[in-house]
């Protein structure tokens, strides 16, 4: 089938990525197989600690799962600072029999009574077998999977399309948006991405300037974790700052302070707000990030990032009336404790 247009719109995602070893079997499931199990498994193994095999872990777990994790890395959801995670961990804890880190999966094969799985490195046990196995190591795009170089479009190898800031591809008339152009691959990413490219050709065609200048130029796109508890984070993270070199002013503020988490009887989250600790921000650094652990973070991290496309200091932040008894509250209250004029904790030692 031929089709002609005049405009193109790539939307073509991403697609789990699967070990090479992992036999072809039905108690071998990604992230969207895992969506479709008929029954609740009695062990489970989740291969790769990151957002996605979490938050699968967690609904069985829930169901009656046991579970155990399997993470390459030093430390389960890279990439959110250390005491957001420490909360979830410390709380998911009794979820599961092991958590395996700094450990391979170097093998598996199917059984009568399972998965037997294989493992390397310095959690390493011995072969374990599992009702169930999750592989959420990650997504791959699928630019090399629809032919797109027939169309004259450039595909990196790891099958990425490229865009410039209006999504355009290397061909004028061919935009694309979502996983398949590049990192985080996340739905809210794409979405405003789409706005863009339909902007653009809508102005286009209709000979509007304005529409047709529009660019996707987000400076922060908010993370979220949708585990029990949550765990958000947006724009600079502390582990990026020292990494980075950033002077950062912290604002922390416990939940075990605010009325509306103890009233719900979930007090064990934080939120924590970085701001400029430059000399040249004397005192009244603008907001570079921030990070909330406990229930809905996922609802207020929003704040957070508009807080930083707008460029609002410490000061906008915390005498920004916010209402009470909320969860929310607790953003303005971490700006407060980071300013020094926080009268819902105790004072600081000196």
């Amino acid at each position: 089938q031929t089709i002609s247009f005049k405009n193109c719109i790539i939307a073509a995602g991403s697609q789990a990525v699967r070990l090479p070893f992992m036999p072809d079997d039905p108690r071998v499931v990604d992230s969207t197989g895992a969506l479709n199990l008929q029954n609740v498994p009695k062990r489970m193994l989740i291969l790769g600690g990151g957002i996605i095999g979490l938050e699968m872990g967690t609904v069985y777990s829930s169901l009656g799962a046991r579970l155990d994790v399997v993470e390459m890395m030093d430390g389960l959801m890279q990439g959110a600072d250390r005491d957001l995670v420490k909360v979830w961990q410390k709380m998911n804890a009794p979820r599961f029999d092991n958590i395996m880190l700094k450990t391979k999966t170097v093998g598996a094969k199917a059984t009568s009574k399972g998965i037997e799985v294989t493992f390397e490195g310095e959690g390493a046990p011995a072969p374990q077998t599992y009702d169930l196995v999750l592989q959420a190591v990650g997504r791959t795009p699928n630019g090399k999977k629809i032919a797109a170089e027939k169309a004259g479009i450039s595909v990196t190898d790891r099958g990425f399309i490229p865009v410039d800031i209006q999504m355009r591809t290397n061909v004028p008339h061919i935009f694309a948006i979502g996983d398949i152009v590049g990192q985080p691959m996340l739905a809210h990413k794409a979405v405003h991405e789409a706005h863009v490219a339909a902007e653009v050709i809508a102005g286009e065609l209709q000979g509007n300037k304005e529409l047709a200048s529009a660019a996707f130029n987000a400076r922060v796109i908010p993370s979220v974790a949708y585990t029990d508890p949550e765990i958000a984070w947006v724009g600079l993270t502390e582990d990026q700052a020292k990494a980075q070199g950033i002077k950062v002013k912290k604002g922390l503020f416990p939940w075990n302070a605010s009325g509306r988490a103890i009233a719900n009887g979930r007090d064990e989250g934080f939120t924590k707000l970085l701001f400029d600790d430059s000399p040249e921000a004397h005192g009244h650094g603008k907001i570079l990030g921030g990070g909330i652990v406990g229930t809905h973070a996922g609802d207020m991290i929003g704040e957070g990032a508009l807080a930083i496309e707008m460029g609002a200091d410490v000061v906008d932040i915390g005498k920004t009336i916010h209402p009470h008894p909320t969860l929310g509250e607790s953003i303005g209250m971490a700006a407060e404790v980071a300013h020094g004029s926080c009268t819902d904790l105790p004072p600081a030692k000196r």
